[in-house]
């Protein structure tokens, strides 16, 4: 008996020391997928290019190549804004293309995602790290040329992904009325965030503008030290929704219908504690996921006078036989998620272990539960749509 209890704990004892291994080598053998994908990304601060990191996870994991042999770099194959070192930097986005190498882009692309366009601001550049004050833009917003690019992909049949902070501040009006138009949405101009602390001598995240304005705006009073959401208009105004005192659930819920949460193997409900734009859309476009703002009297009181609904879209969705195309309200490819871990094939097995759900600033749960499955199914099925098509003919 004692024998086979040590049998037993050895086989364990190994099987935990090796499996590591074992998943890295059945994530090197997996074939690749070519998948030609033209990702904008006009905020990349660092080689790290966190506004398309957890895009970047999800095609290495899956073995998705932007050739026969060569996978996705995070720090290297996008179009946007390019840092080197020391405070130099090259700008690569799609601005430099005349139309004849957009319409050859748009050939040679199997699908496109604008994951940020919000661009980078001089006092963040010159500090290398996220700036809660504003500054001169350096680069960013969306361009006449990217929008005359996503026009050749609709035309052309190809899939469209796009998500906050593509048409919002600093993308000129008459571009985003064009994008609106196009794909029959629109940004109300309000942008907000959850923040697990108000208290702005505890909480440096809190951007310093948004506190400024807010005094501003409001006799020079700050009242707030508990969690809550803050939102900004285009023409800066600022709303606080404080816990408790005008929230019943301090964070925002992405809340799912049951076909679609079969079909995108998504929950019924999941927090997000990350910024997020309220847009409106046409009856033409299908809505997947919307946003909750669990609100009391009060919190509804001022959302009404502002004409900001307590439910408004998180995934607007039109997949159909004239375009292929999904807006994320959100900063839905913006997670912290550690790249290396996309080379352990089955490593999603083991999620739970990441994450705590329970603390509502965290954002890992997010990633495993909504976003992988989500941007894995729209792949996926797309690839295999492809697929069939090559093969038809």
């Amino acid at each position: 008996m004692k024998n086979k209890k040590f049998k037993l704990n050895s086989i364990l004892f190994f099987a935990v020391i090796f499996l590591p291994l074992w998943m890295y080598l059945v994530w090197v053998l997996w074939p690749k997928t070519k998948l030609v994908i033209a990702i904008v990304d006009k905020t990349v601060l660092n080689k790290k290019g966190q506004e398309h990191a957890s895009l970047t996870w999800f095609l290495r994991y899956n073995k998705y190549s932007k050739t026969s042999e060569k996978l996705y770099n995070v720090g290297n194959d996008y179009f946007g804004f390019f840092p080197k070192p020391n405070q130099e930097y090259t700008l690569k986005g799609l601005e430099r293309f005349d139309e004849k190498q957009l319409e050859q882009l748009a050939d040679d692309s199997d699908l496109t995602y604008i994951t940020d366009t919000y661009g980078i601001y001089l006092k963040e550049w010159l500090e290398l790290t996220e700036s809660t004050e504003r500054s001169k833009l350096i680069y960013g917003g969306m361009s006449v040329p990217d929008l005359t690019f996503l026009k050749k992909m609709k035309a052309k049949n190809k899939l469209i992904i796009t998500e906050f902070n593509c048409i919002g501040t600093p993308t000129p009006k008459p571009i985003r009325e064009d994008f609106e138009k196009e794909f029959k949405m629109k940004w109300t101009g309000w942008v907000g965030r959850y923040f697990d602390s108000l208290d702005t001598n505890k909480n440096k995240e809190l951007p310093r503008w948004l506190i400024n304005n807010y005094l501003v705006q409001n006799n020079f009073q700050w009242p707030f030290d508990k969690s809550g959401i803050a939102f900004v208009n285009e023409d800066d105004k600022i709303l606080i929704l404080e816990n408790i005192e005008h929230l019943d659930s301090e964070v925002p819920y992405i809340l799912t219908a049951k076909e679609d949460r079969e079909k995108y193997n998504i929950p019924l409900s999941m927090k997000y504690p990350f910024w997020f734009d309220i847009v409106q859309t046409s009856r033409e476009n299908h809505i997947i996921s919307f946003y909750d703002l669990k609100v009391n009297d009060k919190g509804r009181k001022i959302l009404e006078d502002n004409g900001i609904p307590p439910q408004f879209p998180a995934v607007i969705e039109h997949y159909r036989d004239d375009y292929k195309f999904f807006y994320f309200a959100g900063d839905f490819a913006d997670n912290p998620i550690a790249l290396n871990a996309s080379s352990f094939k089955g490593i999603h097995f083991f999620r739970k272990f990441f994450y705590d759900r329970s603390i509502a600033s965290e954002r890992v749960s997010f990633f495993w539960e909504y976003y992988y499955p989500l941007i894995n199914t729209i792949v996926s099925g797309y690839e295999q749509e492809l697929k069939a098509k090559t093969t038809s003919h």
